[in-house]
């Protein structure tokens, strides 16, 4: 039997194997449903995904959440629940994702110890307080300008990522306003894992533009490393 740890340790492998990172939004998805557009990037190989609906209601949500989890667990890819601890345990997701109003990255971690837990963080303090209360990675961002969260502070860019990686010891992810042009540049400051939500979901072929994301990552994780 596999205890709590050894999974959590498992995830977090895969997690670090991923490359890309898919952030659901039917809104943005040029009409398309979440579960037309996961399919998609589940065909071009991702292999990490969050569902992310802010605009659903509950029951809608844990519904979707449960056929998503079919989706990724047939592709051998991780799914992650934006903001819900209750909604990723209930459908046997293999973690959440919380942000700084979310629920307390230390009270999860307690509810859920095999879970991984993502923590969306702004700034150094943001980071290094996530990382002390459990969280299995946290989320550097916003870094470019987006559509997709409102922002009022300022855009954190390569330099701010830069920043704020150098303090934390887990793994981290970044995100916000981010283009295929920008892969390159933020693997080679050291990212490794890029989270992305139009450049799939509002594309024109989200499978193909899935494929290339994912290739283009790859790609520049090589050059980094030689």
């Amino acid at each position: 039997m596999v205890n709590r740890c050894d999974r959590h340790s498992e995830r977090m492998r895969r997690f670090r194997e991923a490359g890309l990172y898919l952030v659901t939004s039917q809104s943005l998805s040029m009409g398309r449903t979440t579960e037309q557009v996961v399919a998609a990037a589940l065909a071009g190989g991702v292999k990490l995904v969050q569902l992310r609906e802010k605009e659903m209601c509950l029951r809608d949500y844990v519904a979707l959440a449960g056929r998503i989890r079919e989706m990724t667990a047939r592709n051998d890819a991780l799914l992650i629940i934006n903001d819900r601890v209750d909604v990723a345990m209930a459908v046997g997701a293999d973690g959440v994702h919380l942000g700084q109003e979310d629920f307390p990255v230390a009270a999860a971690r307690a509810l859920a110890p095999d879970l991984i837990l993502g923590a969306s963080t702004h700034s150094m303090e943001e980071a290094g307080q996530a990382q002390a209360d459990g969280a299995s990675y946290v989320n550097i961002g916003p870094l470019f300008p987006t559509g997709t969260k409102h922002w009022e502070g300022a855009y954190l860019g390569i330099d701010g990522m830069r920043r704020i990686a150098a303090h934390v010891s887990v793994p981290f992810t970044v995100m916000g306003g981010i283009k295929r042009e920008h892969i390159a540049g933020l693997v080679a400051a050291g990212a490794r894992t890029i989270a992305l939500v139009t450049a799939v979901t509002a594309a024109a072929d989200p499978e193909q533009a899935a494929r290339e994301l994912l290739a283009g990552v790859r790609e520049a994780i090589l050059c980094a490393v030689r």
